[in-house]
């Protein structure tokens, strides 16, 4: 297993983590995820660790809490063996603090995620949103306090805006407390909007990126093609699950799609491995969190490791998957001479 560090820290990951958003299944959109509960996780749990996958991603609305509590399961007894990510910040709860970043929200949401998860710290604690009916110190002092109390020791953001980040770094800096080390963000060959201000941001102020969802939502597992019926499982038969997630127009998956197939057979490897692969070659991106229903996706997830594209292939990804960016990112680009875009892992 390849490990990176965590871009701000002095943490190392490894370079694909797991994601538990499969365990517990409650509710229409969890359940269409998966439903994996703490004899299968355990098992995967295994499998993650014999291949050096040391990191688990959860959260507490996943499953309204059932996935901390099945990750608290399978991880009992070698609690000292894994990294866990959690995240807060959506609402879990009808009453008016069970949302949002508050002193008394994160509070309650900490110590309610350490009682699900069986242990007595969170090795990356993460804000799930951006909350703007709190002020930004209120929240970062409190993230402060939690991590000078021992109760979590790193602490990340998820889904924030360019403004939103940089602006809680600079209240971090300004006050001299704990800084943002990561940012888990959605990235993937159909999703590439995180490039035009986000990794510049990431580059500039030193915050890796952690990847959701890096196979655009389940649309690039491979069973998604052109002139093909959809798959009769997975998230994307669920109508709670395909309006919740990221959208994309059917003909640029198929372009996209179709250059995976065709770089499948010049490989040897699979359209997911593929996929995988090309994220995991992007600059800033310290770790890619991986979901897996069974056994079977895991161990074929594992297998975006260990090799790299060439610089030929990754230039025919780039390519068909590139669409015009937003303003003022479009009109960035005839400046580049000034403003160049990141620089991409070379291979060979």
């Amino acid at each position: 297993m390849e490990y990176r560090q965590l871009i701000g820290s002095g943490l190392k990951v490894p370079a694909l983590s797991f994601g538990t958003g499969t365990f517990g299944g409650k509710g229409d959109l969890f359940s269409s995820w998966g439903q994996t509960e703490a004899d299968e996780a355990t098992r995967l749990v295994d499998i993650c660790l014999e291949a050096g996958l040391n990191m688990f991603d959860t959260a507490d609305v996943y499953s309204a809490g059932r996935a901390e509590e099945v990750l608290g399961q399978a991880i009992k007894g070698r609690r000292d063996a894994v990294i866990i990510s959690t995240k807060a910040t959506f609402r879990l709860g009808d009453g008016p603090n069970d949302v949002g970043s508050s002193r008394h929200h994160i509070i309650r949401s900490v110590e309610k995620a350490l009682k699900r998860l069986g242990t007595d710290y969170i090795d990356l604690f993460q804000l799930h949103g951006f909350d703007a009916m709190t002020p930004v110190e209120e929240t970062l002092v409190t993230l402060d306090q939690l991590v000078r109390d021992g109760k979590i020791r790193y602490i990340g953001c998820s889904n924030f805006s360019g403004w939103h980040l940089m602006k809680s770094l600079s209240v971090s800096d300004r006050l001299g407390i704990s800084r943002y080390v990561c940012h888990q963000v959605y990235y993937s060959l159909i999703g590439r909007d995180y490039e035009y201000e986000l990794m510049p941001l990431a580059l500039d102020q030193k915050v890796g990126a952690m990847v959701w969802s890096p196979l655009g939502w389940g649309r690039l597992t491979g069973k998604i093609r052109r002139n093909s019926p959809r798959p009769k499982t997975g998230r994307l038969t669920s109508k709670a699950s395909q309006e919740a997630g990221p959208q994309v127009a059917d003909e640029v998956l198929f372009e996209v799609v179709d250059v995976l197939d065709q770089l499948a057979n010049e490989t040897g490897k699979t359209v997911p491995q593929i996929a995988l692969n090309w994220v995991l070659q992007r600059p800033t991106v310290s770790n890619v969190i991986i979901g897996a229903r069974n056994e079977e996706q895991l161990r074929q997830n594992l297998g975006a490791l260990d090799w790299q594209l060439t610089n030929e292939q990754t230039k025919r990804l780039d390519a068909v998957s590139q669409t015009l960016p937003s303003y003022p990112y479009w009109h960035q680009l005839g400046f580049e001479e000034r403003n160049p875009s990141p620089v991409i892992r070379q291979t060979k």
